[in-house]
């Protein structure tokens, strides 16, 4: 069984930055799985694979970054630069080896980012 769960969503002025935190349940899954981000309307936003390989839909490539810290169980969102295009709930998602990274098996609660004007 798969828990995500997601921290540090807030409210934040256009061109700010925010780092969303993703806690994964099981060691194991950190190393094994991909992971990766989307809000909502699964709108897919970056993976990383069980190599540390990152993806980036277009929209974001150059203002956030997807990383994993299999210290801690971690999986990262840093987003710089954002717009207010950008508010939204964001989920951390989890896909098992061998399925299409993007077509997220398992995600969490959700955590909400709010850019103003």
């Amino acid at each position: 069984q798969v828990h995500l769960a997601e921290s540090g969503g807030g409210s934040v002025q256009a061109g700010g930055s925010l780092r969303l935190s993703c806690e994964v349940t099981a060691s194991a899954l950190i190393t094994h799985y991909c992971f990766g981000w989307f809000r909502q309307g699964r709108e897919g936003i970056a993976t990383i694979d069980s190599d540390g390989f990152p993806s980036y839909a277009h929209y974001v490539k150059g203002r956030f970054t997807i990383s994993k810290d299999a210290a801690t169980n971690t999986v990262y969102l840093q987003m710089n630069s954002l717009k207010p295009e950008d508010t939204a709930t964001y989920y951390c998602g989890a896909t098992s080896p061998g399925k299409v990274c993007w077509d997220f098996e398992y995600w969490g609660q959700g955590t909400h980012v709010n850019v103003s004007s």
